[in-house]
């Protein structure tokens, strides 16, 4: 079977790979027919990263945890690479809950459902499936042996827990990101704005280039008083303006404190994965506001305006998405009001083309191929 493998910077490849098959009861054995290329990818796909991590990880700059994730020679290929996507079942074991035909969503994390963590809904540190920071799809050896998401067939473990129907009605071209993107986006804006209702939203966009717009889009749609996105990028400015969102243009690398629009916000949701945005972020913030950092933050030594957020009250939440945990609620609210979360998607890509659509420099690529249980 096939897989889409990253190679190096700039160079992706199908490659053959042994067919999985069930393994255990609770397995399913799932196709995949949307793919959502996530924002994180991009990073070793456009930017030769590898080497310079591993440098900055034995001097000290980079955080060796980076390490735990992705290798100690980070994003160095070749590795089956995506972890976004809708899948058609094909197969499943006695135990796990779907059958031939079910489409469902696959989360990025793999988890049993059954641990202390799972039951907290700290679904992304599994205690049964981690033998490392986490066990995932599509980030290499170091998080596992599953595999990446663009193949085409995955091997699901625990698939009575780990797999959500999306309903027959929903198009799953609205849902691509569901996996990750568009449900990291769900638990940054959602829970603060039910306990803030009619909050107002910042947005910095830029590296996680998807999640700030699905978080504009959402606060919107949730009734935030204000969604104010500032980013640098034309494309992404006008999404969010699509999605509801007032757009503020600012230079590339400026997020200073004279970029923002107010200062006054409920919710920050910080996507430059740089210290000056943290710092700009944290500073904008209303007493009690929630300072929601999405990006990969890998100096050891990044900056958080401490005494600042302690004088006003703020709080900080920040950790990797606990995707199974928010999925059915994510579902349940687009299928409820229709949120437009394909506006995101900048280029749609038939599914043959991945090794050419997965180095394109746009904002949200998604594949697509024909289902074949339908």
């Amino acid at each position: 079977m096939r897989e889409l493998t990253f190679v190096r910077t700039g160079l992706l490849q199908w490659r053959e790979r042994p067919e999985p098959r069930l393994q255990d009861p609770r397995d399913a054995l799932v196709r995949p027919f949307v793919a959502g290329r996530c924002d994180g990818d991009t990073m070793p796909i456009h930017r030769h990263v590898s080497r310079l991590m591993q440098v900055g990880m034995r001097t000290g700059i980079v955080d060796p945890i980076v390490a735990s994730i992705c290798g100690p020679v980070p994003f160095r290929g070749p590795f089956s690479i995506g972890h976004e996507c809708v899948a058609e079942v094909i197969a499943a074991g006695p135990d796990a809950d779907v059958r031939r035909g079910d489409v469902v969503i696959v989360p990025w994390s793999v988890s049993c459902g059954d641990c202390v963590n799972c039951r907290r809904g700290i679904t992304a540190k599994c205690s049964t499936t981690r033998t490392g920071t986490l066990a995932a799809f599509g980030f290499g050896s170091a998080s596992g042996p599953w595999g990446g998401m663009v193949a085409d067939l995955l091997r699901v473990p625990f698939a009575d827990h780990m797999l959500v129907k999306v309903p027959a009605e929903m198009d799953p071209l609205r849902v691509a990101a569901a996996s990750d993107n568009l449900s990291d986006a769900w638990r940054c804006v959602a829970p603060a704005l039910d306990a803030r209702p009619n909050g107002r939203v910042l947005i910095l966009g830029g590296a996680a280039q998807s999640i700030g717009l699905y978080a504009a889009g959402l606060a919107v749609c949730l009734g935030a008083e204000v969604v104010d996105y500032v980013d640098h990028q034309p494309e992404r400015l006008a999404i969010a303006e699509r999605l509801g969102a007032s757009a503020h243009r600012v230079k590339k690398h400026e997020r200073r404190q004279s970029d923002i629009p107010g200062r006054d916000y409920d919710v920050a949701v910080e996507g430059t994965s740089s210290a000056a945005g943290i710092a700009t972020a944290a500073r904008s913030l209303a007493p009690g506001g929630i300072l929601q950092p999405v990006g990969y933050y890998l100096p050891r030594g990044t900056r958080v305006p401490l005494m600042h957020m302690y004088a006003n009250d703020a709080i900080l939440k920040i950790g990797v998405s606990n995707v199974r945990a928010v999925l059915p609620d994510v579902l349940d609210f687009v299928g409820r009001t229709g949120f437009p979360a394909e506006l995101v998607t900048s280029v749609t890509a038939e599914w043959d083309d991945a090794p050419d659509a997965y180095r394109a420099h746009t904002t949200k690529l998604v594949l697509q191929r024909p289902r074949v249980t339908a």
